[in-house]
């Protein structure tokens, strides 16, 4: 059996947190957002109640937030691949 090889220690980067704590973020309150859309649904609210108050922004979240959440987490991934690569080559 080989032994495994040593890779070098990558740090994280404050913008590795930054992206990875906002997707989190965006894609948690995303999920809140569509399972209270369905729940007041099903409590019977109607079309015309979800276009006043808070509503709107309730439906433009889970919208806006999950492709946002996943766009940044790609960024992550393909930072991290790069950085691991090139400190790779280095050693």
């Amino acid at each position: 059996m080989s032994a495994p090889k040593n890779s070098p220690e990558v740090p994280i980067r404050r913008l590795d947190r930054f992206l990875a704590v906002t997707a989190l973020g965006l894609a948690t309150a995303a999920v809140l957002c569509f399972f209270t859309i369905i729940i007041a649904s099903a409590m019977g609210m109607s079309q015309e109640d979800f276009s006043v108050g808070m509503w709107p922004l309730v439906g433009a979240i889970p919208l806006w937030g999950l492709p946002l959440a996943m766009v940044m987490i790609l960024t992550l991934l393909i930072t991290s691949f790069v950085r691991r690569g090139r400190a790779a080559r280095r050693s």
